[in-house]
């Protein structure tokens, strides 16, 4: 006996209406329902069309869905297998809810990031979402392109994305996002925005830094809270909003002449030499990179900005060896 060479894929269903294929839903469900998804996405939630109706049991479709694996719109069908009409209310089946999805205007969007925003603290009093988050936590902003397909897609435009380490010009929208997490816990969605594919990594990121913030301390964050950022968000509005927000900040600076005048003026007896745990190879200098120093520098940002001047701090210089 031996194994057909023909079979190139296996496909499990679950057919009988007695089975549940996707039992662990039901908790996830009842602590959703419980944190008010229905009725916040009721309350804020109004697309148009005959399809935009019960956007408060469509959104919980989706959202199950795609905790159960789901990742197009042909997979949703899972929520309609075996007994899961017996355990949950409300199921739609896959076209009605594309057709929901394709109902929705920028605007739309936007209202859904409104109840994501209202919702996570909820979450967050019914669940130990953020372990610590009374001590330290962290916000992590970053923006994603993401390729969308259809010329006439509301927002679709060329943008950078890195893709196996090269920079493409992708037609598709970007996603701007900011995550919450303390050291004891993984990060969760704290705000979002949908932006146009030629947008700017830090186009909008201040006033989402500030309602990320917002959300955070909502959500139990009140110790000392730091939003980390790369050097595409290092400018003194995104700066200015995290400290009027009450937060500290994290990013990384360009390099540029001002930036390498205070790096020169470090000592060479003020450099810490430190060593990696694990060596990271480097394809230009063709050697494994074990040892690096650090050493900190005083340096004013943004002097040129009267109005917006940051007070002295403290940024950090590395070099490797």
């Amino acid at each position: 006996m031996r194994l057909l060479h023909s079979l190139a894929k296996t496909h499990a269903s679950f057919d009988d209406p007695n089975l549940v294929s996707h039992a662990g839903l039901v908790p996830v469900m009842a602590l959703a329902e419980r944190a008010g998804l229905g009725d916040l996405v009721a309350e804020h939630v109004r697309p148009g069309g005959d399809c935009g109706v019960n956007a408060h049991l469509k959104v919980p479709c989706l959202i199950a869905g795609m905790a159960a694996g789901a990742d197009n719109i042909d997979d949703m069908d899972l929520l309609r297998h075996g007994a899961m009409g017996t355990l949950f209310g409300g199921i739609r089946a896959p076209s009605t809810l594309g057709s929901h999805l394709r109902s929705y205007t920028w605007g739309n969007v936007s209202q859904l990031e409104k109840a994501a925003r209202e919702f996570l603290p909820e979450l967050a009093r019914q669940a130990p979402l953020l372990p610590g988050a009374d001590v330290l936590a962290f916000i992590d902003i970053d923006s994603m392109q993401k390729r969308v397909y259809g010329h006439h897609k509301q927002g679709a435009r060329f943008g950078h994305t890195k893709i196996q380490g090269k920079s493409l010009l992708v037609r598709g929208l970007n996603a701007l996002a900011a995550v919450v997490s303390t050291p004891l816990s993984a990060p969760v969605i704290a705000a979002t925005r949908l932006r146009g594919g030629n947008a700017a990594s830090a186009r909008g990121a201040a006033s989402l830094a500030a309602r990320a913030i917002g959300t955070a301390r909502a959500c139990g964050c009140t110790g000392l809270l730091i939003v980390r950022l790369d050097s595409a968000y290092y400018n003194a509005a995104v700066t200015g909003a995290v400290r009027r927000a009450g937060a500290r900040f994290s990013v990384t600076v360009p390099m540029n002449s001002s930036i390498r005048a205070a790096i020169a003026s470090i000592g060479e007896d003020a450099w810490t030499p430190i060593r990696y745990p694990r060596a990271i190879w480097d394809d230009q200098l063709q050697a494994w990179i074990s040892d690096a120093e650090v050493a900190e520098a005083e340096y004013t940002a943004f002097a040129s900005r009267r109005a917006r001047r940051s007070p002295p701090g403290w940024s950090s210089a590395g070099s490797g060896t």
